[in-house]
């Protein structure tokens, strides 16, 4: 199961429902993806088929809406 926190400028942020337990999120597009760890700050921790202009684009848009991932995150796996 990966379900989708939002999307925003053709990207969609999820999570998968089987993985580590430290905050991350997972954002893809049509050009690829990438994975980003919240806590304990923002950090790209891997990518493919993503340029740096569109990482970075990503990455502001995670840091501007790290408190609502963190909190969809706690929602979602308290259920687990």
């Amino acid at each position: 199961m990966s379900p989708t926190i939002f999307r925003q400028k053709g990207y969609r942020f999820y999570f998968l429902s089987n993985e580590e337990d430290q905050v991350h999120v997972h954002v893809e597009c049509q050009e690829g993806e990438a994975k980003f760890w919240i806590e304990p700050i923002v950090a790209l921790a891997n990518y493919q088929g993503l340029n740096k202009v569109k990482l970075n684009e990503i990455k502001k848009i995670v840091e501007a809406r790290k408190d609502e991932i963190t909190k969809k995150w706690k929602e979602h796996f308290s259920q687990r």
